[in-house]
């Protein structure tokens, strides 16, 4: 048994067991056996990270993030959650391996997925152009001529955000009216280097080695036509990776992970949940990097009120070590027991 696992490698799951194995708490952590080191592993220039003045290649900066966690301690496990169990005092992890876990608490930092639009040139051209974060890279667009694909509050932020840097913003939505909110709309309508495609969808991205354009589809015609362009956005939402979850952690109206106001603490004791799946809003590497920290306090001292019979077994301590009261004994599991 373990004192903490730890769900999901970005920012959030790494940082948590950072703290977590610097407080000799022995952090298991779980990495996806494809998806390994989050979101950042598709983006190629991070430039807002504080500490790297260059930049650095989002790979690169998530094995910093690992490798600091495994010099503490950590192990880190390259499989998937399948099934969880975490509404007992001991909770359960069990593996696509068909190998369980147990833990005296748990931290869900399985963060969240840019819906993407389904297209073989969109995975192919992340990162060269194909974005779903203007604030991270909006900066290499200077200049250019770019478009946002999407309806919403957030495809008009981020359209809006992006007109700091292009000479040209296109907003490309497959129906005539917007379901973002007046002010945004307003906002966007109201900048002169917005421009919107309606009734339009993206059948394809073009381009070799980078985006240099996209084929539009009339969704009232029928009829197809290419806009070049230097970068494409897409901003049709997000999902917050919380089907392990269901039916036991509480969720809010966005989604997410429900947590007790500025912590990490979710409606079950021990279970603690940090970074893009607690964060409907901002969803930066540094705020989940943050989140991570919070959690894994919160978890230290979650674990300091637990009894010492039953922390002893998962701090790899012998029973005898609990220290049990006089005329007491300690039965195998770990449960005390009055002498007669």
């Amino acid at each position: 048994m373990r004192q903490i696992v730890i769900i999901g490698s970005g920012p959030a799951g790494y940082t948590a067991a950072i703290y977590a194995a610097r407080a000799n708490l022995k952090p298991l952590l779980i990495a996806s056996s494809v998806e390994a080191g989050g979101e950042l592993m598709n983006t190629t220039e991070v430039e807002n990270y504080p500490g790297f003045p260059d930049g650095i290649q989002g790979p690169e900066l998530m094995e910093h993030f690992q490798a600091q966690a495994e010099r503490f301690g950590t192990e880190v496990v390259y499989d998937d959650v399948t099934e969880v169990d975490l509404t007992g005092e001991v909770k359960k992890i069990t593996l696509g391996s068909g190998e369980t876990h147990e833990a005296l608490s748990v931290v869900a930092a399985t963060g969240s997925a840019y819906r993407k639009l389904g297209l073989e040139s969109e995975d192919r051209l992340s990162g060269h152009g194909v974005s779903w974060c203007a604030t991270c890279d909006g900066f290499f667009f200077r200049q250019k001529t770019i478009a946002v694909v999407g309806g919403g509050d957030s495809a008009m932020e981020e359209a809006t955000f992006l007109t700091r840097f292009a000479d040209k913003v296109y907003v490309i939505h497959r129906k005539d009216t917007l379901r973002a909110s007046k002010i945004m709309q307003d906002r966007a309508f109201a900048n002169e280097k917005i421009e919107f495609l309606w009734n339009s969808t993206v059948e394809e991205i073009l381009g070799g080695d980078k985006v240099n354009g996209v084929v539009l589809k009339d969704t009232v015609s029928g009829e197809t036509r290419e806009l070049a362009l230097d970068g494409l956005f897409i901003a049709i939402g997000n999902d917050p990776r919380v089907h392990l979850f269901h039916k036991q952690l509480d969720l809010t109206i966005e989604g997410t992970i429900a947590v007790d106001g500025r912590s990490s603490r979710t409606n079950l004791p021990g279970v603690f949940a940090a970074g893009d799946v607690i964060d409907p809003t901002y969803r930066q590497a540094i705020t989940a990097a943050a989140s991570g920290t919070v959690a894994a306090l919160d978890a230290e001292h979650y674990l300091a009120t637990l009894p010492e019979q039953l922390l002893a077994p998962a701090a790899g301590e012998s029973i005898a070590a609990a220290s049990p009261a006089a005329g007491s004994t300690v039965t195998s599991d770990g449960q005390l027991v009055a002498s007669a």
